[in-house]
């Protein structure tokens, strides 16, 4: 199998509960035994959807079809994962109430919002790095003050605080098992204008506790790779962040979610969608056919194709991000007095 077959028969699993034609799909290739499923578990491992893949199977009864040994890996991974996301939702609790019992209100995001939200059948399916929560920008710095008089404390030692950095430095706690990141915004500053707590993001409460809306949960599950992470840029797919939105679409629908938003923002996020829906040959994601999207598709195409387009896209894409990131950061400090300071803090420290 091709890195193209492999990601596509993954992306084609992780919907066989959902999109019958794709479940008819599988279940024959299975039956084939073409699968190599090595390139499938190192593929599936690499996007964090090994445990999805393997609660898909076991809920579709396909577990018959694989081999025994990788059955029991997979089984143990899972069980693991679970276990490991057992204990992130009670922390999330934990610091739930805390906050909350000092007139603060975090707003859950991403793999721990969707966690404790119940958006998965199994809490299993879903890796998670870091408990993400919004708060209100004047709780911002109080939130991590708080937090860090509560026994948590920087994971790395500088206090520092890029002026536009959407977050705070990961805090972490003896004996919790995740690192916890407050947000005072979800998406890259030149983008924030466009997408922000304050403009047009909702959000619900369940059991005391906050979330952003499906609608935007959508937006933010595609942001976060395509904006925050320059999916946009490398023209690549996050299957983790794929088969978030891919279940947020049996919610919502996924071409409605995005269409009020700035093109600067509905552009990219459209481009994904796309990608997602060609990926998981899904009928359930909709998203815009135009010129843009084509041209996107199309280069995605070439790119899955060819290993060494592919590394070489993605080297100019890491030196285009890092030249354009420090070139604005330059020009900032020569009228921001923030970003001065953190200048100079950087380069005094660099010299050490």
């Amino acid at each position: 199998m091709t890195y193209k077959e492999t990601l596509f028969f993954i992306g084609k699993s992780l919907t066989i509960n959902h999109e019958q034609h794709n479940k008819k799909i599988v279940e024959d290739l299975l039956k084939q035994n073409v699968i190599h499923w090595d390139n499938v578990v190192k593929v599936s491992t690499e996007h964090y959807v090994f445990p999805a893949l393997y609660c898909n199977y076991k809920k579709a009864d396909f577990l018959q079809y694989l081999p025994t040994d990788l059955v029991a890996y997979m089984e143990h991974i899972t069980d693991l994962n679970r276990d490991r996301n057992q204990q992130i939702i009670e922390q999330a609790k934990e610091i739930n109430e805390l906050l909350r019992s000092h007139d603060i209100t975090p707003i859950f995001l991403k793999g721990t919002g969707n966690l404790l939200e119940g958006l998965y059948d199994d809490v299993a399916e879903r890796m998670v790095g870091d408990i993400d929560f919004l708060v209100e920008k004047k709780n911002f710095l109080y939130s991590a003050d708080f937090l860090q008089k509560n026994e948590y404390h920087n994971f790395k030692k500088t206090k520092e605080i890029f002026p536009e950095h959407r977050h705070y430095h990961r805090l972490v706690k003896k004996g919790r098992i995740a690192s916890v990141e407050i947000h005072r915004e979800v998406v890259k500053q030149e983008f924030s204008k466009y997408f922000n707590q304050t403009k047009n993001i909702k959000t619900k409460i369940i059991n005391n506790t906050s979330f952003l809306s499906y609608n935007d949960q959508l937006i933010l599950s595609i942001i976060a790779k395509q904006i925050n992470d320059n999916g946009q840029c490398f023209n690549n797919i996050s299957l983790r962040n794929a088969y978030d939105v891919f279940l947020l679409s049996q919610k919502v629908n996924s071409k409605k979610s995005i269409e009020n938003l700035n093109k600067k923002l509905q552009i990219p996020l459209n481009n994904f969608l796309s990608t997602t829906k060609l990926v998981f040959n899904s009928k359930q994601i909709n998203s815009v056919e135009n010129k843009e999207s084509a041209k996107y598709l199309k280069t995605f195409s070439l790119l899955i194709n060819n290993k060494n387009k592919r590394e070489k896209h993605n080297k100019k894409c890491k030196q285009r991000i890092f030249i354009i990131t420090r070139l604005k950061i330059i020009f900032k400090a020569l009228y921001k007095k923030e970003y001065f300071l953190w200048l100079v803090k950087r380069i005094i420290r660099g010299r050490e």
